[in-house]
């Protein structure tokens, strides 16, 4: 070997060394890491018994956005890409809400409570009922053929909640109400508040409880799943229910029944009026979606996917929800009006005076400043989805 040969062979050695040594640092590290997880990970523990002793919800929504603001901070600091940071902590969080909804979801706030499903034969009737008995409650059912037997399935009842159609909540609650115990909660899953919890109200003396859950039948788990709770007669000791869907790592948003059902009306009704119209166009029109996905960007992918679910969906239950009020199809009607107002820009646009353009830049600037901060918000959030499909497609 010669002394060119040999001082290339002590180089690599060298460089071998040097990169075993970095590895070893990275190994050293990525065992801090894990001892840093699992002593996460024992606090968490504590918190879960913290939680499940005082019967605290699980998910707090608000905790988790500032967590995730602060780490972004702090990575930014340190030289961090905040996104990947981001992505980490998430992870995090989603095992530890996964470990505390496994341990804090088997409580029964009120185990052995009887409690009455009207409906329960249904799909959203059957959920509640799985939960509900996986909790130690004794459930019963009421469907179209067991009115008969109305007397035996009401005694004793501490809760009858309803879930039927919107169009037979109202009789269904006043056929209902003359047969239960006086201190049972009546409380109802309707997607519209105020005329059921002003039925409840004229036809029972008891406490009363608005519910509607915003997720749907096919729904595994409750974690991070929004229940609204309308109050309609309600004391300390009727709070027994909102508490149970908190325990089984729900979020429980309160709001009285006008509130709720205003804000309903444009996140259901208008919603799902605005998917079902681009839908429709796309029909009308026969365009080849299949082909338009092969040039589409994924955001147009994500668009898409939500119009197809919309129409995967049973036509009653969406005709429901968005006809429901007469109050919701004013607004639907609003929207079309200010659809249609659109065509002025148009019509400037095609006299060739370009005024349509500057009228859609002007108008375009002016929501933007309108929509604020959540704007920044949402081109984080669609930006995670738009990366997921991209993973997968």
């Amino acid at each position: 070997m010669t002394m060119t040969d040999q001082t290339v062979t002590d180089a690599a050695r060298r460089e071998q060394a040097r990169l075993a040594g970095l590895r070893g640092q990275i190994d050293d590290l990525d065992h801090q890491l894990v001892e840093l997880l699992a002593r996460r990970q024992k606090v968490v523990a504590e918190v879960v018994a913290f939680k499940k002793e005082r019967q605290l919800s699980v998910y707090h929504p608000a905790r988790e956005a500032d967590m995730i603001d602060r780490r972004r901070r702090h990575a930014l600091k340190v030289g961090l890409d905040p996104d990947y940071l981001e992505e980490i902590f998430r992870n995090i969080m989603r095992y530890s809400r996964s470990t505390q909804t496994a341990e804090i979801s088997r409580i029964g706030v009120k185990p052995g409570a009887k409690i009455l499903l009207v409906g329960g034969g249904g799909a959203m009737g059957r959920l509640f009922a799985r939960w509900f008995k996986a909790s130690g409650y004794e459930v019963r059912i009421l469907e179209v053929g067991d009115w008969e037997r109305l007397a035996a399935l009401c005694s004793g009842l501490d809760m009858a909640l309803v879930s039927v159609p919107i169009a037979e909540t109202v009789a269904t609650i006043a056929r209902l109400a003359p047969h239960l115990p006086k201190e049972c909660i009546l409380a109802d899953l309707t997607s519209v508040k105020e005329p059921t919890v002003k039925a409840m109200l004229d036809n029972f003396s008891g406490p009363v409880l608005g519910f509607h859950p915003m997720f749907g039948p096919d729904t595994p788990t409750m974690e991070r799943q929004i229940m609204v709770v309308t109050p309609g007669r309600e004391r300390p000791e009727n709070r027994w229910p909102a508490e149970q869907f908190a325990a089984w790592g729900g979020v429980v948003v309160r709001a009285a029944a006008a509130e709720h059902d205003e804000i309903m009306a444009v996140v259901q009704a208008l919603r799902h009026f605005a998917t079902f119209s681009f839908g429709r166009f796309l029909y009308q029109r026969r365009i080849d979606l299949n082909r338009t996905l092969e040039f589409s960007s994924p955001i147009y992918r994500l668009e898409l996917d939500m119009v197809g679910r919309l129409f995967a969906q049973d036509p009653e239950l969406y005709s429901e929800i968005i006809f429901a009020t007469p109050e919701r199809r004013d607004l639907l009607r609003n929207y079309l009006e200010s659809c249609k107002n659109n065509l002025e820009i148009l019509a400037a646009e095609e006299a060739v005076t370009g005024g349509g353009r500057d009228s859609f830049v002007a108008e375009f600037k002016e929501i933007a400043k309108w929509f604020g901060p959540f704007s920044d918000q949402a081109i984080r959030e669609s930006g995670y989805l738009i990366n997921k499909l991209i993973e997968r497609f």
